[in-house]
């Protein structure tokens, strides 16, 4: 890959070897790193072109939480941008909530050893959420919204018009099921979405990689992943019922995960029930229907 000269040499030789083919030494194991690695840049890259997400001059806020997901994404927009034909800039941040019992500076220190200038916000998320909840209501939903609301805040602040997500299939898959099955609807994680204030865009570059693929990466990358339930709310158990039916699926047709996210992108409203997206009343004298 070239040199990218917007980079600071740090990030661009890490850039350059983000692959774990580069950290293993036994070839077949090497093989099937490279493979896995460029299997998930590939993937982000169509993501990236189906939907549009980047365009020449974008200034990207990567959201890095300190789970594999966000480690991997940054990962792959580094080495996506040291081969992409139009400049952009990725600047990493990490909202510091304030769980108690959080690991010190594992996130910083991977960020130093990556190169890029970062930033670590320390917002009172944890505080707030325990305030205004009580002692057994889970603050998942509420820490969900303020965090994204500080994240919008750091972009304007520092001057970014996109903030990445590392939501990827699987994820945007659940939150389907757990709109249809919770609250009658359906809708999910778009891989672009637009701030209401219209001066933000959330972009997901990693809506097309399956998290099998991504733990796989992690293990052999060895990210400094955070401990779960730091919050002392463990994870959020209607999400979690989601992806083990979802697994449960997998586990008896490989393919099923497959064939359902190809639903999401192969809408036909006629053959739905929604009446403000296709006029059933106009049938007879109006739009022809397969």
């Amino acid at each position: 890959m070239r040199d990218d000269n917007d980079l600071p040499r740090r990030a661009d030789e890490y850039g350059r070897t983000a692959s774990p083919y580069f950290n293993i030494e036994d070839k077949q194991e090497k093989y099937r790193a490279d493979k896995l690695f460029k299997r998930l840049r590939r993937k982000v890259g169509h993501a990236i072109g189906d939907y549009g997400m980047i365009e020449a001059n974008d200034k990207i806020l990567v959201c890095l939480s300190g789970g594999k997901d966000s480690y991997a994404m940054l990962d792959l927009l580094l080495s996506l941008k040291r081969s992409a034909p139009i400049p952009f800039t990725l600047v990493p941040v990490h909202i510091d909530p304030g769980f108690p019992g959080t690991p010190e500076g594992v996130i910083e220190g991977h960020l130093k050893k990556v190169g890029l200038d970062y930033f670590i916000l320390k917002r009172p998320v944890y505080q707030i959420a325990k305030e205004k909840l009580g002692p057994d209501e889970p603050m998942c939903s509420l820490c969900s919204r303020m965090r994204r609301g500080f994240l919008y805040k750091a972009a304007r602040e520092l001057g970014a018009n996109k903030i990445a997500l590392g939501h990827h299939r699987d994820d945007i898959l659940a939150t389907f099921f757990l709109n249809m099955f919770y609250t009658g609807s359906l809708k999910t994680m778009p891989p672009v979405l637009r701030a209401d204030s219209d001066d933000v865009t959330v972009i997901r570059p990693l809506a097309y990689c399956r998290e099998k693929d991504i733990i796989d990466l992690a293990k052999l990358k060895e990210y400094p992943v955070l401990p779960k339930g730091l919050c002392g709310y463990g994870e959020n158990q209607e999400r979690a019922a989601m992806i083990k039916m979802i697994r449960s699926w997998e586990k008896d047709n490989p393919k099923r995960p497959d064939i359902i996210f190809k639903a999401l992108k192969n809408v036909i409203p006629s053959h739905l029930l929604d009446r403000e997206l296709f006029d059933f009343s106009a049938i007879c004298n109006g739009p022809k229907v397969k």
